[in-house]
């Protein structure tokens, strides 16, 4: 073991709502976790304007505050917020190893919630146009399109969510989705059919984002006659999902065929100390009070793992 090699009780890999939960429950067990933050601190949830469904906040609360009072109560008993990023991990033997670019970690626990990244729509332009017009973050970007038109892809509560947000800056809003129907909560569509910038564009597809150093228009097309239009647009928001963030771990736990790290329901993987929680492992709910539940337990399930060991 080298300088830069330290032992820690648990490592929990990531600082979204399933982290910052875990890092709670962990440091209230006097197991001083270290939480390592990867390049976004609070996940994903910290990107959303405004979280509406989180309990406690009946007014709403913006991600990146409930993702700062997260961090700020586990870190009141002793929870220790490192922002590096893993690079490698070896489960094969206790103690277990985890490197990031500061250092060696060696670790007798390690609870996974490196969370999901968005789902790119794979057409031509996007990758090309990211930062010019392309974006996965209308909180981080919708400030560039003032006064401009824009077009958002999508049909769950996150799309839907960010056009709302974004009608405060932009003059005209094209949301477009595959399907005739959103997937969406009610009330997420009612105020989305009410609000006069938005346009609905359904049953539909994005085939091309076109431009040179920024985007100039968005060639749609209709999936039921095979019809396309080129949209003038400003920007392209793309909400179309999330897809888990394992790569790091795909030859170490089991991972199902979808990329989701299998678990059992306390939260632990097919190697005993190694637990996940949050999107890393969720394939049904997605939501930050789901993510912070799993993130609880197996905070508890490595509290119970070390006191039998």
């Amino acid at each position: 073991m080298d300088e830069h090699t330290a032992i820690e009780k648990v490592i929990i890999i990531g600082a979204g709502p399933a982290g910052s939960s875990a890092a709670l429950y962990a440091a209230r067990a006097e197991l001083t976790p270290l939480v390592i933050t990867g390049i976004q601190p609070g996940g994903q949830a910290s990107l959303t304007h405004t979280i509406e469904n989180y309990p406690g906040f009946p007014d709403g609360v913006g991600g990146a505050d409930l993702g700062a009072l997260f961090q700020k109560q586990a870190e009141r008993f002793g929870a220790r917020f490192e922002f590096d990023t893993v690079l490698s991990v070896d489960f094969r033997q206790r103690p277990f190893q985890v490197k990031t670019y500061g250092k060696n970690y060696l670790a007798e626990s390690v609870i996974i919630a490196t969370g999901a990244s968005p789902v790119l729509l794979n057409v031509p332009g996007e990758t090309e146009l990211v930062g010019s017009g392309v974006s996965y973050c209308a909180t981080c970007d919708g400030w560039f399109f003032k006064e401009k038109k824009v077009v958002v892809v999508g049909g769950g509560d996150s799309a839907l969510e960010e056009a709302l947000f974004l009608t405060r800056y932009a003059n005209e809003i094209f949301l477009v989705h595959r399907r005739d129907q959103f997937r969406a909560g009610a009330i997420l569509q009612k105020r989305v059919n009410e609000n006069p910038k938005i346009k609905l564009i359904l049953n539909s597809i994005v085939l091309g984002i076109n431009g040179e150093g920024k985007v100039k228009s968005v060639t749609i097309q209709n999936v039921k006659n095979g019809q396309t239009q080129d949209l003038l647009v400003n920007g392209i928001f793309i909400f179309v999902g999330h897809k888990p963030n394992n790569e790091l771990y795909k030859d170490q736990i089991d991972i199902d065929d979808r990329g989701f790290i299998v678990v059992d329901k306390k939260m632990r993987t097919n190697l005993p100390g190694i637990f996940a929680a949050g999107e890393a492992a969720d394939s049904e709910f997605k939501q930050v009070i789901t993510s912070a539940g799993m993130g609880a337990a197996a905070a508890i399930e490595a509290s119970r793992f070390l006191e039998n060991k």
